[in-house]
């Protein structure tokens, strides 16, 4: 059973729930189909073939969600950005992925103008916002309905997400129906989710978080409620209004909640399963989210694009910030972390030794290859392992702790460190906001481990944080940070990833 015919079944089976909510606008499943199905009608008159890719830089609309049900019932390839990318990234990813056609914010006109002439498009493009011939109003014109959809197979690509290109050049990946439907299988499984949940839609749907809230809740006859632009008491106020019962987030956007000065105003009785992925969660965030919200359920999900879930937490009462065990559709190892290897090694490390994580390339979870980057395949996928460049431990009761980064791990007097253990301890001082720690280089420590802090006063001193650390049973000595610069705030991804790379450059503002 491909997608398009996912939404069908959900559309027959309760035609008249709600499907999405986006500001004053209620579709329910049966209007969703009706909307789906016009405009697949439409970009089938614009000569579309399968496998073409339709380019969608927009935020979390009804639109982007109806586009992206279009193009499951044409075979395309919805291909969707970050709606924040500068013109020479847009330009970049319009020349790789060659799309027939683009759906663009009107906002952003100027932008993906530009980027289509710089990579010699000429594809039909189509402005949410806009009047006139090429707005996406004229993909809804007419009555007329899709009357014979593509049937796609399932290992046919259904949508083609890039990376957030942190470390070099962005990556297209690839992912089929059959990627898909089992990460989306899987997702409800490990989430304990139930008929008719409804989530928050606030993770871009250009990264899988999005993509996975969005298709459980359309498995599920669930309700998405969309919202384009975070906004915390916007959150709260659907949270409380629509009676959510699920949220999947960033850590980040857990922590933006629980701070809001208002947050206990709200009734937040019905949320009562929780999880959050991208990002490392500290031990103290995940207190305040039992604390608060008192959910059923709390997983952490440890994955990527390329795969979705390697692992899953549910036991974060007992083991706050662990990564747990492999999902429903894995296997996982820690290895000796060699990025000069050419092959997968055969023997895991130790438990309670560092590697890097590899996941099987035979979950139907996982992607074949990224497009058209054979460097990249040579790097990341090797003998049927995909090399995640997580570093990673298993504890004498097998549950993994991911660690941080490769490429962020500190050599500081001849030991290795890894910076989210460090983070772990500081982010518990109770006048600490927010915490990242990268090394900086120093002739006596090669990488002097450096805490960048976002301090809750004025008053608090890097006397402080050492005592604190000193204190701390959590922490070797040697680990102690050497130097604490105090930052307006740590520089970040969109999805909440700490930029690293950015604190070491000195690309942040400092408090005087």
């Amino acid at each position: 059973m491909n997608l398009a015919h996912r939404l069908q079944v959900s559309a027959q089976r309760f035609p008249s729930l709600d499907a999405l909510i986006d500001g004053d606008v209620r579709i329910t499943y049966g209007q969703l189909l009706s909307e789906v199905e016009r405009v697949a009608a439409n970009l089938q008159r614009l000569e579309v073939h399968p496998a073409d890719h339709v380019l969608v830089v927009l935020k979390n609309r009804w639109q982007n969600v109806v586009t992206y049900w279009a193009c499951q019932f044409l075979g395309l390839i919805y291909t969707p950005l970050n709606f924040r990318m500068a013109t020479d990234e847009v330009a970049y990813c319009i020349g790789d992925s060659e799309p027939v056609v683009v759906i663009y914010e009107e906002e952003l006109r100027g932008v993906v103008e530009a980027a289509m002439q710089r990579a010699h498009n000429a594809a039909r493009a189509f402005s949410v916002g806009a009047v006139g011939l090429d707005s996406f109003e004229q993909l809804r014109r007419g009555t007329d309905r899709l009357e014979v959809p593509f049937d796609a197979p399932d290992d046919a690509t259904a949508i083609m997400l890039y990376t957030s290109g942190t470390t070099g050049r962005q990556k297209g990946v690839p992912r089929s129906h059959a990627n898909e439907t089992t990460a989306a299988i899987a997702h409800i499984v490990q989430n304990n989710y139930a008929a008719f949940e409804s989530t928050l839609g606030v993770m871009p749907i250009y990264h899988t978080m999005g993509m996975r809230s969005l298709l459980s809740t359309t498995f599920l006859n669930g309700k998405l409620a969309l919202l384009p632009d975070f906004d915390r008491q916007t959150a709260l106020t659907l949270l409380q209004q629509e009676r959510l019962s699920c949220l999947y987030l960033v850590p980040t956007l857990f922590y933006d909640l629980l701070h809001d000065p208002l947050v206990d105003r709200y009734d937040l009785s019905a949320l009562r399963k929780i999880g959050y992925a991208g990002a490392a969660m500290t031990s103290s965030l995940t207190e305040a989210c039992f604390e608060r919200f008192h959910p059923d359920v709390f997983v952490n999900h440890f994955g990527s694009s390329e795969v979705y879930t390697f692992s899953i937490c549910s036991w974060l009462d007992r083991k706050p910030t662990c990564a747990g065990r492999a999902g429903l559709n894995e296997r996982i190892r820690v290895v000796t972390a060699d990025p000069t290897a050419q092959t997968g090694p055969d023997e895991p490390v130790p438990q309670g030794e560092t590697g890097e994580v590899i996941v099987s390339l035979e979950s139907p979870e996982a992607f074949r290859g990224y497009w058209r980057r054979d460097d990249a395949n040579r790097k990341a996928l090797r003998g049927g392992w995909y090399f995640t460049g997580d570093v990673g431990m298993q504890d004498d009761e097998g549950d993994l702790w991911v660690l941080g980064r490769v490429d962020d791990m500190l050599i500081s007097g001849g030991e290795n460190i890894h910076p989210l253990e460090v983070e772990d301890v500081l982010s518990k001082h109770p006048r600490v906001l927010e915490v990242a720690v990268a090394g900086l280089p120093d002739d006596r420590w090669g990488q002097a481990v450096t805490a960048f802090v976002v301090p809750a006063d004025d008053a608090l001193t890097d006397k402080d944080l050492d005592a604190y650390c000193v204190a701390s049973p959590a922490l070797a000595n040697f680990k102690r940070p050497r130097r604490y610069v105090f930052v307006r705030q740590i520089p970040k991804s969109p999805v909440g990833k700490i930029l690293r790379r950015k604190l070491v450059s000195g690309e942040y503002e400092p408090l005087q």
